[in-house]
């Protein structure tokens, strides 16, 4: 029995277990589905198999292993993912779960430099570019609306259309649905001075507006 083989066995699941501890901090802070517990879980289970494969298997079969390990990533990645009218939602999660599992295969490969480089990339994108992409946001001139009218509403559309005209707004309507038999509207909208004040302040005020949402 080598001892030292298993002892180096341990440290690379511990270093699995750190990586995967800080990239799923970030995903707890912002409430997302995978959190803290899911990404060590994912980085420590994709480096653990990444180490039986190369001790069970036969010559040349580890990139088999690697192979599967994507394609089971893959399906927990597309459990995170979800949409919401015209909206998608957890491709950010869904990419970091994937690329949590390719460190913890490479820290089962003892490739250390490469694990600490990918990190600090991870790192700086989910901590360091988060303002710039809220700044980045500033400059949209686009923005879906989700409103929820209450039960029996006939005049909206027409009162929201004539809003939007006469304020000089280009608007679409994406998709129309009904949920407790109350109408829901997913609007496209437009505004080039990019002020939304206007338009939330209009749904606030319109008595067949039962919610919204951007």
């Amino acid at each position: 029995m080598d001892l030292n083989m298993y002892y180096e066995e341990i440290g690379q699941i511990t270093v699995a277990f750190v990586v995967g501890a800080i990239l799923g901090i970030e995903r707890e802070f912002r409430s997302k589905p995978a959190g803290f517990r899911t990404m060590i879980l994912i980085s420590v289970g994709s480096c653990l198999y990444t180490i039986l494969s190369k001790e069970m298997g036969a010559q040349g079969s580890s990139d088999r292993i690697a192979s599967n390990i994507v394609t089971g990533i893959g399906f927990i990645s597309a459990g995170v993912i979800f949409k919401e009218g015209i909206s998608v939602n957890g491709l950010t999660t869904a990419a970091l779960i994937w690329v949590t599992a390719a460190l913890g295969m490479a820290i089962g490969y003892n490739n250390y430099p490469l694990v600490i480089a990918v990190s600090i990339i991870v790192v700086i994108t989910l901590f360091v570019l988060e303002p710039v992409q809220r700044y980045i946001d500033k400059f949209h001139r686009g923005k879906d609306y989700h409103i929820k009218l209450i039960q029996g509403s006939t005049l909206f559309t027409k009162d929201l259309e004539e809003f939007f005209r006469t304020n000089g707004l280009k608007y679409r309507c994406m998709k129309t649905s009904k949920q407790n038999m109350e109408p829901i509207y997913h609007y496209r909208i437009n505004s080039p001075d990019r002020n939304y004040e206007r338009i939330n302040h209009f749904l606030l005020a319109h008595p067949d507006v039962k919610s919204f949402e951007l």
